[in-house]
């Protein structure tokens, strides 16, 4: 069990990663102790801010020796509460930002090595630069690090594709909680020896270890791309049009994004410089991206004799294919700004959940006819990759109607909304994690061998209990 600092160890920790690499002062901590969300607001002594792995290293030989507890901290993007510390003030926040070196490029093996403090827009770049594609994309890249899209199994646009982040990670540098660093930095395709530890502490969220570097793949840069913006009148439509597009064009469907009308009406009405180039009576919209690192595919004739297709079947309404690089960045702007545009529009309740992406027809039919019932305030925004099967279904509160009814609302709808989800066998956390947020739930649902085998992982890699304790796992009493 995590105990208080003694002032000594506080001055110990301080001494660890040298003059001015940590933060006491009310102000400077404040971005560290609460989450993007503003769910939670923690409190902390201390943030320390180490640049090498060896600081981190000490740091957390001192933190078991002594049983504090520690809370790794990235760019605090997530949306579960998993990066703020407690409000006992007892915990210490570990921030990955000075660790950010990209330590090797291989392009010829098509990897490189970079350490967790690096945002994906930092690595994207590193990656372009060497004329290779690192593929995940986010709309926080800009701000998420390396080191959180790991620990959170980030998935993004492009999984469809590529896959999550698990799938784009070689190897793994991870400090462990009594201090001793797992040099995993293998950059091999094939490695059959033992288990595959590295897959433990992508998506543990920083409970099993501090991910301190990463050795990820790298792909080809699209030299050819073909995106279409799509008005369609139901997701049973997106499905038989996700189909034709996959027969024809196999893995060159990089993306596949689904968007109700009133996300597109309400991103139109908030955020500036959007716009919808179709007729906004589309009931839903769809924008799909092809990619090929082939610069002879003629991926738009592809795309727009498949749309033509699927026009002449009933299966859309319109279509326009971005012809510049300008267009397709602003159909790509209005996907992405639907959360911002949440946000300008009034309280949500969010849920981001998976399904088989078959299901995703019957998700959305009887998630809608649960939000009339059990939360009549809102209106259903369900929107996101139904490529890979999964949707933010999100409720946005309706204009005029009262912000705290209808927020009183969520614990209800979420169990229900949760129960449906499971009886499709589905997930209810696709790709936000768990953190703290969904901890209860989590406990709930999961099946109980596989909460026992996560329970021992816990206790055989950090038993004192010190590595951000409150997330993804409900502590057991001792």
């Amino acid at each position: 069990m995590p105990r208080p600092l003694k002032s000594g160890t506080l001055a110990e920790l301080k001494a660890a990663v040298g003059s001015g690499a940590w933060l006491d002062a009310a102000d400077d901590i404040a971005p560290f102790i609460s989450d993007f969300r503003r769910l939670y607001r923690g409190a902390t002594p201390v943030v320390l801010l180490p640049r090498s792995v060896d600081q981190i290293a000490r740091i957390m030989q001192i933190c078991n020796r002594e049983e504090i507890a520690v809370v790794p901290h990235g760019g605090n993007t997530g949306y579960c509460g998993g990066a703020t510390p407690d409000e006992s003030g007892s915990q210490i926040v570990l921030s990955m930002r000075r660790l950010n070196r990209v330590r090797q490029m291989d392009a010829a093996n098509y990897s490189m090595i970079i350490e967790a403090g690096c945002t994906l827009a930092e690595a994207q770049a590193a990656a372009s630069g060497a004329d290779r594609l690192f593929p995940l994309s986010l709309g926080s890249e800009g701000s998420a690090q390396i080191g959180g899209n790991l620990s959170t199994n980030a998935g993004g646009t492009a999984v469809l594709r590529y896959g999550m982040m698990r799938d784009l990670v070689l190897g793994l540098e991870v400090v462990l909680a009594d201090g001793r660093v797992l040099a995993g930095l293998k950059s091999l395709r094939k490695d059959n020896t033992g288990y595959d530890v590295k897959s433990l502490f992508i998506g543990a969220e920083g409970t099993l270890g501090v991910i301190t570097a990463a050795s990820l793949k790298l792909f080809p840069k699209p030299a050819d791309t073909a995106t279409a913006l799509v008005g369609i009148a139901s997701p049973a439509q997106a499905l038989a049009i996700l189909a034709r597009l996959r027969s024809a064009a196999g893995d060159q469907v990089t993306a596949f994004e689904l968007i109700p009308r009133l996300a597109v009406e309400l991103t139109v009405k908030h955020i500036a410089g959007v716009a919808n180039p179709l007729d906004q009576e589309a009931s839903w919209f769809l924008l799909a991206e092809l990619s090929s690192p082939n610069p002879r595919q003629d991926l738009i004739t592809l795309l727009t004799s498949e749309l033509h297709e699927a026009a002449a079947a009933g299966l859309l309404g319109d279509a326009l294919i971005a012809t510049s690089l300008a267009q397709a960045q602003a159909m790509w702007k209005l996907r992405e700004s639907v959360p911002e545009a949440q946000r300008h529009h009034g309280a949500s309740l969010k849920h981001d959940v998976s399904v088989p992406v078959s299901s995703i027809p019957r998700l959305i039919e009887d998630g809608s006819q649960l939000v009339r019932r059990l939360a009549p305030e809102g209106d259903l925004i369900a929107y996101g990759h139904l490529g890979d099967g999964n949707l933010h279904f999100n409720v946005g509160q309706k204009p005029g109607a009262d912000a705290q009814v209808f927020l009183t609302r969520g614990p209800t709808l979420e169990h229900a909304i949760f129960d449906l989800v499971e009886s499709l066998g589905g997930s209810i956390s696709a790709e936000h994690g768990i953190g703290r947020l969904r901890m209860a739930e989590f406990a709930r649902r999961a099946d109980p061998v596989e909460l026992a085998v996560m329970r021992d992982l816990k206790r055989a890699l950090d038993p004192k209990g010190i590595l951000n304790p409150g997330k993804v796992l409900i502590q057991e009493p001792v």
